[in-house]
């Protein structure tokens, strides 16, 4: 099903799994080098088997269809992009017989414009070129519904938009995707594949692939319409289960849900003082919960980096890891199976071997391996392009050129979103005055105040040109990337005590623990105390707009994106607006705004952080 001829796949590709479930998956996975087949003690001539090999890992997480590097401000080194990524992965495989690729998904959704204008098959076409064995499905697979996502695996070529080159019909994945934990509300069934087995030379290794529960939460309400999404713990266990029952005894979970460690440097040690300790957020719990038939867990959808032990329920050392986003990164595990038992021999990050000379049952034990047994590595630009990425770059972007390259409008200087961690960023306060003048209107829906979700600003306005078009010259490129859903704009009615409650679910409920703070647009103000806890961080006092109070019996008219008006990110206030008016889309509006308030003389300077006063 590749896009192209490819030579010699057979052995490395992923076999069985469970029957007459369609299939989509993708597993990228990288280890050690210097892992190799090996047997205990030494080899006095007879030629029995080893009875351990290495069977190497490779994954990663999150590439969201970041084919090019991902824009970097200045001063930072740029990472990532397919063309290193695949010359990265071959290179890691070199050596290694036994070696499999996973990921973790969202390898699709919030893309980039050389993906995302055509509906992400340049980004399935680069992992199977990249030999992309399995992958589980993200949330972001869903942005664009289940149909969508069946043809991204099954190929076929866009229903309203048809064939993008002629002639050439889109070929879909090589790879399953897994979605154990999504079934059809009709059938009962999952929508894709729940597993999958690879099989090499007697060597079976089962991927179990799940996203994370909450995904009707952060997907507009149409893209998960009809779906029912499980617990991940019980589901994984599940299929554990059936694996366990048809011999296939070494296990590994693929789970969109992750953490997040105590220090972003990607080869922190986040197993300091204790196994797992320096790691918290969701898949500490799911991994405590996981049957111990599962020998290790690639994760993701946090954008983190760690290699971790968590130790499992039986209290025995088992990996979890992930491997950063935008394909900046991938993870290099070696799973030393045993012939004997069919299974993973555990051990903890550093390995636990011992000595040569220690025994254990009479038998002789292999001596702690050179290399850490799991690490992440950078995908650094500074090593040779693969050629066929770049040839598939340059093809879609011949292609998407004349939309692309044009320019929307003029910047002064970085405008930073997705890579600050303020609470206000600066283009979360553009993109809601964008959405705020573009209907405020009383043609288009009258609004008084904007919301805008932190989650959707996917890149940051970048003042380096990042092709021909000048520095501060921002294009339909680079617009699209900060904003790729397109989500058509609401404007809704809500009272100003839905206001205020709407305000206070930023830092409440289930958002408490990691807080969803909205960008608002100019006019409204008020001090986020996160000394306090719970809906009590937001001041209820100091809330402004236009310099009044929000009276609680008022009608307000606010405009937000169809995601937040669904009451998503755990906004339930703000699912029930009435009156609803559907305007254009936020890209459309941000284009707008872009054109109104700026010109090559004149550019648009970053907007000042003053609307939310933080105290820590």
């Amino acid at each position: 099903m590749s896009a192209t001829p490819q030579k010699n796949r057979a052995p490395r590709r992923v076999l069985a799994a469970a029957a007459g479930l369609a299939t989509v998956g993708a597993l990228v996975a990288a280890m050690p080098a210097g892992a190799q087949e090996r047997g205990h003690g030494k080899d006095h001539g007879h030629h029995k088997p080893a009875r351990t090999v290495d069977v190497q890992l490779l994954s990663f997480n999150d590439l969201h269809g970041n084919l090019e590097p991902p824009a970097s401000s200045a001063g930072t080194v740029p990472t990532g992009g397919v063309e290193y990524l695949a010359s990265s992965l071959r290179t890691a495989r070199k050596g290694h017989p036994y070696s499999i690729t996973a990921a973790g998904g969202d390898m699709v959704g919030a893309s980039p414009l050389l993906s995302g204008l055509f509906h992400d098959e340049p980004t399935i076409e680069a992992l199977n070129k990249i030999d992309l064995d399995v992958t589980s499905v993200g949330n972001h697979e869903f942005d664009e519904g289940a149909t969508e996502l069946a043809r991204l695996q099954n190929g076929g070529c866009h229903p309203v938009e048809g064939c993008y080159e002629k002639g050439k019909k889109f070929k879909g994945a090589d790879f399953p995707y897994l979605a154990a934990n999504v079934t059809s509300e009709k059938t009962g069934k999952p929508i894709l594949k729940p597993y999958t087995v690879w099989k090499k030379n007697g060597v079976k290794i089962g991927f179990i692939g799940v996203t994370l529960e909450g995904t009707p939460n952060i997907v507009t309400a149409n893209g998960v319409k009809g779906l029912k999404f499980h617990d991940e713990i019980e589901t994984v266990n599940k299929y554990a289960k059936e694996l366990d029952r048809q011999g296939v005894k070494s296990i590994v979970a693929l789970i969109h849900e992750g953490g997040v460690p105590a220090s972003s440097s990607y080869n922190y040690d986040c197993d300091s003082p204790a196994a797992g300790d320096g790691i918290s957020g969701p898949i500490t719990d799911i991994a405590k919960g996981i049957s111990s038939k599962v020998d290790a867990l690639v994760t993701g959808h946090t954008h983190q980096a760690y290699v971790c032990t968590i130790p499992d329920p039986a209290g025995n050392p088992r990996l979890v890891t992930s491997a950063s986003s935008f394909g900046k990164m991938y993870t290099d595990t070696t799973l030393t199976y045993d012939r004997r038992t069919n299974d993973i021999v555990r051990t903890a990050v550093k390995g636990s071997g011992t000595s040569k000379s220690s025994k254990h049952h009479g038998q002789p034990q292999h001596p702690a391996p050179a290399n850490p047994v799991s690490a992440n590595h950078i995908v650094n630009r500074d090593q040779a392009p693969a050629t066929d990425m770049t040839a598939l770059i340059a093809r879609w972007n011949t292609l998407a050129a004349p939309i692309a390259n044009r320019p929307q409008g003029f910047i002064s200087a970085d405008i930073n979103g997705r890579s600050s961690t303020a609470p206000e960023k600066p283009l979360g306060n553009l993109i809601a005055d964008a959405q705020l003048e573009g209907l405020a209107p009383a043609d288009k829906g009258g609004a008084v105040v904007a919301f805008m979700n932190p989650g959707g600003i996917r890149a940051d306005l970048v003042y380096k040109a990042s092709g021909s078009e000048g520095d501060g010259v921002v294009t339909y490129g680079e617009s699209f990337t900060v904003q790729p859903f397109t989500n058509m704009m609401n404007v809704l009615d809500l009272t100003g005590a839905q206001l205020v409650s709407a305000l206070q679910q930023q830092v409440s409920g289930s958002n408490e623990a990691s807080p969803k703070i909205l960008q608002v647009s100019k006019g409204l103000t008020y001090t986020l105390d996160m000394t306090k806890s719970g809906a009590n961080r937001v001041v209820a006092d100091t809330i402004r707009l236009n310099g009044e109070a929000i009276d609680p019996a008022k009608t307000y008219r606010v405009a937000m994106n169809e995601f937040l008006a669904g009451g998503g990110d755990g906004f339930a206030a703000l699912g029930q607006g009435t009156n609803k008016l559907v305007g254009a889309s936020d890209l459309d509006l941000f284009n707008s705004y872009l054109a109104a308030h700026s010109t090559a003389a004149a550019p648009l300077a970053p907007p000042a952080t003053d609307r939310i006063t933080v105290i820590k």
